[in-house]
């Protein structure tokens, strides 16, 4: 046989396994990584995707929280996994205002990391706890003004969305309320509850429970438009901030040269996770609107938004750590 021969018939022995390792993946459990503790947007919907994929795989789909560090924890794990797509990583929006807030990140945010798909949409609310004797957004403005220096608002960790829609917020009332970080979202509400700090942008899906209990206040919603989990809420532009309009995507990412066969098979994946009818009518429960997309569609939504956020801190001098 030829030596052009023996590497046509290489090739095709290649192609074949290649394609063999494709047409069975997964081919063994799954991994789930999340920047956030339990309870956070970023986990409530792992835990929903999860489940369902376990369901159709047939396997294992485990969910880790590795909190701290603003997510970048559980992403640096990621960028270091083999690029199979066994492995990955759910992210907000907090990911793409890492790579310009925090100055000396593990990882390229663009370069080390290939969508999947987005997941979902959820926007945020303002809360305060009853105690604090606030029941408009206005009100709370001018009490901070008022007490320049005393008021804090709390988050899910640097970078969460919490944290982005609080500078925002900053920015947008012409005030200077102090970040305090905590590991979780069920972390700031309770601190939130317990007076420690005055107030935070949860996601929906992590207070709406707590303000139809009446252990908190709801304020706003981030949204131009009212959020059928808490359709009592104004917006945050109806309620003194016109034009404010702020919503978190989350999605899946896998690791750089991950095969585009896997990346995709996990999109479609999502996308009929969040289309069962079970499934979508507990995410718009949780204020989450279902929002899958294209791997493509995700690389172009993480860039755009590393560009928009570095925009912003820019204007706004706001500095990570």
């Amino acid at each position: 046989m030829s030596t052009s021969a023996k590497l046509i018939l290489f090739a095709m022995l290649l192609g074949a396994g290649i394609a063999a390792a494709q047409e069975q993946f997964p081919s063994r459990p799954l991994r789930i990584l999340v920047g956030f503790g339990p309870g956070s947007g970023t986990d409530i919907l792992a835990r929903e995707v999860a489940v369902k994929m376990a369901d159709h795989w047939g396997q294992g789909v485990v969910v880790d929280n590795r909190p701290g560090a603003g997510a970048v924890i559980a992403s640096e794990m990621l960028a270091r996994a083999t690029p199979d797509g066994h492995t990955m990583v759910i992210v907000s929006l907090g990911h793409a205002f890492n790579a310009s807030y925090l100055p000396r990140l593990p990882y390229d945010t663009l370069q080390d990391f290939a969508g999947v798909s987005t997941v979902a949409d959820i926007p945020n609310v303002l809360v305060v706890a009853p105690s604090l004797k606030v029941r408009t957004m206005r009100e709370l403005i001018d009490a901070i003004k008022a007490k320049p220096g005393q008021f804090n608002f709390s988050s899910a960790g640097i970078g969460s969305a919490a944290h982005i829609n609080g500078e925002l917020f900053n920015q947008a009332a012409g005030v200077k309320v102090q970040h305090v970080p905590f590991k979780s979202m069920p972390e700031a509400l309770t601190n939130t509850i317990g007076g420690s700090v005055q107030f935070v942008f949860a996601s929906v899906s992590a207070a709406v429970a707590l303000v139809k209990s009446e252990k908190l206040v709801a304020l706003a919603v981030s949204t131009k438009a009212r959020v059928p989990a808490l359709p009592e809420v104004v917006p945050m532009a109806e309620a003194g901030l016109p034009g404010f309009d702020f919503t978190a995507w989350y999605g899946l990412l896998a690791p750089a040269n991950t095969p585009s066969a896997v990346k995709n098979a996990l999109a479609v994946e999502v996308a009929r996770i969040v289309a069962l009818p079970d499934t979508r009518e507990r995410l718009l429960a949780l204020g989450a609107t279902p929002r899958p997309s294209t791997p493509e569609q995700f690389d172009t939504i993480v860039r755009n938004d590393v560009a928009r956020f570095a925009a912003l801190i820019k204007v706004t001098g706001i500095k990570g750590e």
